[in-house]
């Protein structure tokens, strides 16, 4: 327990630097795009940030690909290649149609 002690304030640490820079980023980089573009106010660093937060709410970025492989891996088998298959049917060149009279 004592060992992994230091995590907490590494954690800390770590979630206080992904604030400033990725809020140091958005703001750079909307004020540097957007104004000129598309005649939009500059913004401050918490509108940035408040920017970064809610794009992660609406698309759900920065996590580890979404929560797909977290079904995939209670899977069974059969039911992955019952998907498999769905999918390839799915996603194969339709046959040729007879012309219409």
């Amino acid at each position: 327990m004592r060992r992994r002690l230091w995590m907490i304030p590494a954690g800390i640490a770590a979630v206080i630097l992904f604030a400033w820079l990725g809020g140091t980023i958005v703001k750079l980089l909307w004020n540097w795009l957007m104004p000129e573009l598309f005649g939009l106010p500059q913004l401050d660093y918490w509108k940035a940030l408040g920017l970064l937060a809610l794009t992660r709410i609406l698309f759900g970025g920065f996590g580890r690909g979404g929560g797909s492989g977290r079904y995939r891996r209670n899977m069974s088998p059969e039911d992955r290649d019952r998907i498999k298959h769905r999918m390839r049917d799915w996603c194969a060149e339709p046959a040729e149609k007879e012309p219409e009279a």
